[in-house]
């Protein structure tokens, strides 16, 4: 979710309550397109991270500090310039835009005091931050658009700041009820659409939210509301912009088994089935938002290479299999050419010189069966061709057999390799999968002398009664977990039939609780394939029960005995302990 207006106005309240009166210690530009100021303030430093990266504009307070280079760039010395100990006199948000100015008062050349204003623009695509002096002029930009990139706004030095209003959209802090009305019924969309580019500030999931709240179905068209659901749409919206007025937020993020969905500065009561992590600041919740987000993305980034070979190995390998059972299919006749082979011994002798069928009863089945005919050859001679055709065919069936089940194993394999590779956080566990490739032959091994140490370990979760569970992150770990941590008595989990973790619940010599294993098992949902469904099967046996055959692949096992249970894919009751 990108930044809205009200994630906007409960950032403002934030700076406002801790960087009003602030002096300007530092100001760095650790990115092309990003800001970091250090601030003083009353309770002691604090940095205000700022980016107008196209792709994820952002900006809140972080205790985090960034690398900048060796050079400055020019805006960020134009900046030490004027800003340099300068003191934050107030921070605006025109309406309930995705805008921030920051007025910075500052003594000039002549020790004269001045105000300029940074202005943080925070619009996708467009995000930009401008700095302007105290007549609203352009001084400067980290971007800079001219007319030939954008013919509603220019900003250049020396160009007057203005905000385009090219959408023409209300102030849902003070639309009156028939504007908004007027505005939603007008427009032939979805009502939560309508509702979104009416009003500035408002992004897709606030409409929805407001939707929701409303009672009213979002996809609906709002000239389809009668006049009761409209108002009671706009009273609901009187509702929310009351909190923003008022400043009353509350910062959460909406996570799904621990994975971040969505941010706002408002409660989302739309995700009423998934876990809310809240907090008093709004930097927090952003903090904590990119930061997860941007490990994620890293490792996706960081693993395209080996997603391709996985993905590109198993399209061929499915390929393979489906002609491989074409064939195997068609070895299925072969019983009709020996039966063939079988009557024309018996019954051959009635059959005529030159002959193109026999007609003859089939002592299996008690049927009238009419057998084709070479006319060229022998009643015996057919008999034999017929006999051969069983025999290649039955060679055929065989070698398939053994070969279709090794592809559908290679299958299988590269599919949990896949499932590796989507649970991994670190580099050091695209080091193992890597070196797992290597192994297979799916990448050729680098010459590099010495294998580096493997550094990367399994999960380690505890359960809500206390009890320890380990869950492999890729099949080394698997196997590890499964042959060499575990004992006997020990349980293990999997998901049926799909690619997916070891599971380990330790039992530490004490008796397990029915909810130890709901949760091992809920744990083997989420860490498989099967994670984004409702429910998912799972087996569970002691540890002594599971064999690793002899040359298996890595992750390969065996059990015939187990239990079954039927797990929601969840992190929720565990705590996942670092390494």
């Amino acid at each position: 979710m990108a930044l809205d207006g009200i994630t906007i106005a409960a950032l403002r309240k934030e700076f406002e309550e801790r960087l009003a009166g602030s002096r300007i210690y530092k100001i760095a530009q650790p990115e092309k397109d990003e800001l970091l100021l250090t601030l003083k303030t009353s309770d002691g430093q604090c940095r205000l991270l700022i980016s107008a990266d196209a792709s994820l504009p952002f900006l809140y307070l972080t205790d985090t500090n960034k690398e900048s280079p060796a050079q400055a760039p020019g805006f960020c010395m134009l900046l030490r310039k004027h800003l340099q100990n300068g003191r934050i006199a107030a921070i605006r948000q025109p309406s309930l835009e995705r805008i921030l100015m920051f007025d910075i008062d500052h003594l000039n050349e002549m020790s004269d005091m001045c105000r300029k204003t940074l202005v943080v623009e925070i619009m996708g695509k467009h995000s930009n931050i401008i700095f302007l002096d105290d007549r609203n002029m352009v001084i400067d930009s980290i971007k800079h658009i001219s007319s030939a990139v954008s013919s509603v706004r220019e900003v250049l030095p020396g160009r007057d700041y203005f905000i385009p209003n090219t959408l023409e959209k209300f102030n849902p802090l003070t639309i009156t009820r028939d504007d908004f009305i007027k505005a939603l019924t007008s427009k032939p969309m979805p009502a939560a659409k309508a509702v979104y580019s009416s009003l500035t500030g408002f992004s897709p999931v606030m409409a929805e939210e407001l939707l929701y709240r409303s009672s009213l179905d979002s996809s609906m068209p709002a000239s389809g509301f009668s006049e009761d659901e409209l108002t009671h749409l706009y009273n609901n919206l009187l509702w929310l912009t009351d909190s923003i007025k008022s400043g009353d937020f509350t910062p959460n993020m909406i996570l799904k088994n621990g994975t971040p969905v969505e941010f706002a500065a408002v409660e989302l009561k739309q995700y009423g089935s998934l876990e809310a992590s809240a907090s008093p600041s709004m930097s927090v919740i952003l903090n904590d938002y990119y930061a997860m987000r941007n490990t994620v993305t890293r490792i996706r980034q960081r693993s395209a290479d080996l997603r391709r070979i996985v993905a590109t190995a198993l399209e061929r390998n499915i390929k393979k299999f489906d002609l491989q059972s074409k064939q195997l299919k068609d070895t299925k006749k072969k019983d009709k050419y020996r039966i063939y082979g079988e009557l024309l011994n018996t019954y051959g002798y009635s059959a005529e010189p030159g002959a193109r069928s026999l007609e003859a009863e089939n002592y299996y089945t008690g049927e009238k069966i009419t057998i084709p005919l070479d006319p060229d050859l022998t009643a015996s001679e057919n008999s034999k061709r017929y006999f051969e055709k069983y025999g290649k065919l039955k060679r055929t069936e065989e070698a398939l057999s053994i070969q279709t089940a090794e592809t559908q194993n290679e299958i299988t394999y590269l599919e949990s390799i896949s499932a590796s590779l989507d649970i991994a956080l670190k580099e050091s566990d695209l080091t193992e999968i890597r070196q797992e490739l290597e192994q297979a032959g799916y990448i050729r091994k680098k010459r590099t002398g010495r294998t580096k140490e493997l550094k990367s370990k399994p999960l380690h979760y505890v359960s809500s009664d206390g009890f320890h569970i380990y869950v492999g992150k890729n099949n080394f770990q698997n196997d590890s977990l499964t042959f060499k941590m575990a004992n006997g008595n020990d349980w293990w989990f999997h998901a049926r039939k799909i690619p997916g973790s070891h599971v380990l619940l330790k039992t530490e010599g004490r008796e397990l609780t029915d909810r130890a294993f709901e949760e091992a098992g809920a744990l083997a949902a989420y860490y498989s394939k099967g994670r984004e469904q409702d429910k998912v099967e799972i087996d569970y046996v002691q540890k002594k029960e599971v064999k690793k055959p002899a040359g298996a692949k890595p992750g390969f096992v065996v059990y015939y005995t187990n239990y079954s249970l039927i797990a929601e894919p969840s992190l929720e009751g565990l705590t996942l302990l670092k390494d």
